[in-house]
C-alpha cells in the first residue's frame, strides 16, 4: 500500500504538470494581461483606502506658462537642425549648434532636463515653426499651477501664487484662487518630446522623454512671491508647496538679484506656522550656485521633497561632494533609489538647518517604473500606502492622457522581487499581484514602494512628475 506521502507527492506532481501545461498554452499576451489585471485592481483597491474627509487648503507656488508640446525630431527636421557628430552639455543655449549638441546628450541617454536659452531671436524662430505644426499642443504649464489643477481636481481648496494671462487663467480649475495680477502674455516653455527607441542620427532614445527651453522673462524673478506671502497668511493653508525655482537657472541676473530674490522667499517660509507642511518640488537644476542657494535658503524650511530618478542623485551628489550630477540611470533599480533616498535623509537630518525648527520628514521620489515614498514616523503625514498607488495610478493616467487605465497600453517594469539595498546580506521582497504595494519600517520611517503600470502609448510626459507629486501628497495630508 502506498504511503500517504508518496499519494500527496503524486498529486502535487500532477498538479504542477497542469499548472505548467496551463501556462505554456496560454498566449504571452494573455499571461501579462491576467497580470496586469490583478495589478490594478490591487492598486485602485489600495488608493481607495484613503479619502478626502474635507476640503484640504493648499498653497502653491511660484510662477506659471504656456507649454508649448511638439515632437522634437519633427521640429528640428522643419528647422533644417541636424544631428551634431559629437553631443555636449552647456548650462543654457546660445545658438543652434548648442541646441543640437545639449539635445543629443540628453536624448541619447533618455533624461528629461530642462534649459534657459538667452538667444531670444533663436527661441522665437523655433516658435515660429511650433505655431505651423498641425501636431503642436498648447496647454497650461508650470510646476505650480500643473500641480494647483492637480490639487483641485482631488478635492482642495487652492491658493495659486502666479501671474496668468486671460487664456490661462480660463484653464484653472474651479476652486483655485490666482494671488498675482494678470499679465498679457504668458512665458513660453517649448517641450521638445520624444517616443522610446526613436532615433536622430546616430543617437537613440532609451525611454520617451523631454527636452524643455524657454527664455523667460517673468517666472526667473519669482514675480509672484509678494503676492503670494501677502495671502498666505489669511488662506492658512495646511499644506505649503513650493516649485518653479529651477526657472533661475542660468537667468542673467544682475549682481546679488538672484539671491536678494532667495533670501525674500526664505522670509516667507520661516513665517508659516509650524502645524502647516511644506513641500519642495526639485527639478533639473545645473548651475551649482543656485543649487547651494537652494540647500541654504528652501531646503531646510521643507518638511517633505518630492522629485525623479535624475533629480534624486543630483541632490544626492551635492549634498555628497557639492558636485552636480547631469545624467544618471533613467530606469534605476529600486535598491539604487532606496540607497540614496536613506542618505539624502540621513544627512538633512543632521544638516544645519540655519535655525528652522523643521527636519525633513517625507521624501517622495517618483520614477517610470515605481514610486517610493518615505515618511517618518509619527510626523503627521499619514496614508503611505495608499499614497504611493495614487502616485502610481496617476502617472499612468497623465502620460496616457486618461482617467481610466487601459491595460492595453500599460505594461510592468518591476522585477519579480527587489533588494532593498545594494548593501551585501539585504532582504528581497517579493513583487506580490494582489498586494503590490509593499511597505516595511525601518529605524524611525516608513517606506512603501508602489509599481508603475508604464503607459506604452505616450500622450505627454511633461507635468508627469507634478501631477504625480500633488497626487501622492493629497492623501497625505
Amino acid at each position: 500500500m502506498a504511503s500517504t506521502g508518496s499519494v500527496v507527492g503524486g498529486i502535487v506532481s500532477v498538479l504542477v504538470v497542469v499548472a505548467a501545461l496551463y501556462y505554456v498554452r496560454q498566449p504571452p499576451d494573455a499571461i501579462l494581461r491576467d497580470r496586469l489585471e490583478k495589478v490594478l485592481l490591487s492598486l485602485l483597491k489600495a488608493e481607495k483606502k484613503a479619502s478626502l474627509a474635507s476640503k484640504p487648503r493648499v498653497a502653491v507656488g511660484l510662477g506659471a506658462c504656456q507649454d508649448a508640446f511638439v515632437d522634437g525630431l519633427e521640429l528640428f527636421d522643419r528647422y533644417n537642425l541636424t544631428p551634431p557628430a559629437l553631443s555636449a552639455h552647456y548650462d543654457s543655449i546660445h545658438d543652434h549648434q548648442e541646441l543640437a549638441q545639449m539635445f543629443a546628450y540628453f536624448f541619447n541617454h533618455g533624461a528629461a532636463a530642462e534649459r534657459y536659452m538667452d538667444n531670444i531671436t533663436l527661441f522665437r524662430d523655433l516658435m515660429d515653426i511650433v505655431y505651423k505644426m498641425p501636431n503642436a499642443r498648447f496647454e497650461l504649464g508650470g510646476n505650480a499651477p500643473v500641480m494647483a489643477n492637480r490639487f483641485a481636481a482631488e478635492g482642495c481648496n487652492v491658493l495659486l501664487g502666479a501671474h496668468l494671462s486671460t487664456g490661462l487663467k480660463e484653464v484653472m480649475r474651479e476652486g483655485i484662487t490666482v494671488t498675482g495680477d494678470e499679465i498679457e502674455e504668458d512665458d513660453i516653455h517649448l517641450i521638445l518630446e520624444y517616443p522610446r527607441q526613436s532615433s536622430w542620427g546616430k543617437y537613440i532614445s532609451p525611454r520617451a522623454n523631454r527636452f524643455i527651453i524657454h527664455s523667460d522673462r517673468n517666472n526667473p524673478s519669482l514675480n509672484s512671491l509678494e503676492s503670494f506671502s501677502g495671502m498666505l497668511r489669511d488662506f492658512n493653508p495646511s499644506l505649503v508647496v513650493v516649485g518653479g525655482i529651477q526657472m533661475m537657472d542660468n537667468f542673467p541676473f544682475s549682481a546679488g538679484e538672484r539671491e536678494s530674490r532667495l533670501r525674500l522667499l526664505q522670509q516667507m517660509l520661516v513665517s508659516i506656522p509650524a502645524e502647516q507642511k511644506t513641500h519642495f518640488e526639485l527639478a533639473s537644476f545645473t548651475e551649482q550656485a543656485l543649487f547651494e542657494e537652494v540647500l541654504r535658503y528652501i531646503v531646510p524650511y521643507m518638511d517633505s521633497l518630492g522629485m525623479n530618478e535624475q533629480e534624486l542623485p543630483n541632490l544626492y551628489s551635492m549634498l555628497h561632494g557639492g558636485k552636480i550630477t547631469l545624467i544618471s540611470d533613467p530606469v534605476p533599480r529600486v535598491a539604487t533609489v532606496l540607497d540614496h533616498m536613506r542618505k539624502v535623509w540621513a544627512t538633512l537630518q543632521k544638516a544645519d538647518t540655519g535655525g528652522s525648527k523643521r527636519r525633513l520628514s517625507r521624501l517622495h521620489v517618483h520614477t517610470l517604473a515605481f514610486q517610493a515614498i518615505m515618511t517618518k514616523k509619527d510626523s503627521g503625514w499619514k496614508n503611505t500606502m495608499s499614497a504611493a498607488a495614487k502616485a502610481s495610478l496617476t502617472a499612468n493616467r497623465h502620460v496616457c492622457g486618461s482617467p481610466k487605465i487601459d491595460l492595453g497600453k500599460a505594461t510592468v517594469l518591476m522585477d519579480d522581487s527587489f533588494s532593498t539595498s545594494r548593501k551585501e546580506g539585504s532582504s528581497r521582497i517579493p513583487f506580490k499581484e494582489n498586494r503590490p504595494v509593499s511597505c516595511w519600517e525601518e529605524h524611525d520611517y516608513e517606506i512603501c514602494i508602489a509599481p508603475v503600470l508604464v503607459c506604452t502609448e505616450v500622450r505627454q510626459t511633461a507635468g508627469g512628475g507634478d501631477n504625480i507629486s500633488s497626487a501622492g501628497l493629497v492623501l497625505q495630508i
